[in-house]
């Protein structure tokens, strides 16, 4: 029994097309799970099987098509499931495989995205970079919703400057999601906040950090520590900068004072 990614090019739109593939899948005993385009001229399909012989009988035919090319047939990966729902790919990094392109329109894909990440098990370390107000503290809360999770801030600027030093009672499960912001950590003088983070790190649990490249400074992490790396932006030709980031921290804590618990 298993699931089965198949995604093809559409090469002449004609009708009928789309009921020829499926009339195949059903005399295979293939069941459709789930459809829908994928970009503008892809359409994707989820199928599910109990005897791989038929998808590979399937897999033979549909190769010789004549109206539509083959582009992908594996089991799925989380970014075709998701291609699946949303109708297109979450840009990926050419060169760096695990990072991973949005803009603020996309939240909606990003949360999903996040929240798949959060439902599983053990140990993950996550970076979001982007600039202020772009929606990053609020998409990893509304992915931790989705995903059943309870999230803990260790460093936040979310309403105040806020610097946690202790943990209590259930907050201390790894089952949690802890989020921390890099810049507040990395300005941090409180040896009581930088041992908690480091115990935090060691916990196999969900760790986010925004603004990764800040907290990797002058600490014994590495970016390439990180399992994934999300970048949100405004729009696509934003340039992520921490120049204007780090004073806009130092003004929020001059403004607040920023507290410790």
């Amino acid at each position: 029994m298993s699931d089965w990614y198949f995604e093809y090019e559409i090469q002449v739109n004609r009708p009928g097309l789309l009921g020829d593939i499926a009339s195949l899948l059903g005399m295979l005993r293939v069941n459709i799970i789930s459809i829908n385009g994928v970009d503008e001229d892809r359409r994707g399909m989820l199928v599910h099987t109990d005897n791989d012989e038929a998808i590979e009988r399937f897999r033979t035919i549909v190769s010789t098509m004549e109206h539509i090319n083959v582009t992908k047939f594996r089991q799925p990966k989380l970014r075709d499931r998701l291609a699946l729902r949303h109708g297109h790919y979450i840009p990926r990094d050419a060169d760096e495989k695990n990072t991973f392109h949005f803009v603020r329109d996309e939240l909606g894909i990003l949360v999903d995205f996040m929240a798949e990440l959060f439902k599983k098990e053990g140990h993950k370390l996550i970076g979001i970079r982007g600039m202020p107000r772009v929606g990053k503290t609020e998409s990893v809360v509304a992915a931790s919703v989705c995903a059943n999770k309870k999230w803990i801030f260790l460093s936040s600027t979310m309403i105040k400057q806020t610097v946690r030093n202790k943990l209590v009672g259930d907050e201390f499960s790894s089952n949690n999601i802890f989020i921390l912001d890099g810049i507040v950590t990395r300005r941090s003088s409180d040896e009581r906040h930088m041992q908690l983070v480091r115990e935090m790190m060691n916990m196999p649990c969900i760790k986010v950090v925004e603004h990764p490249d800040m907290f990797v400074q002058h600490s014994e992490y590495k970016i390439e520590d990180f399992d994934y790396i999300i970048e949100l932006r405004h729009h696509n030709d934003e340039e992520i900068t921490y120049e204007i980031m780090e004073k806009n921290h130092m003004s929020e804590s001059d403004s607040f004072g920023g507290f410790n618990f």
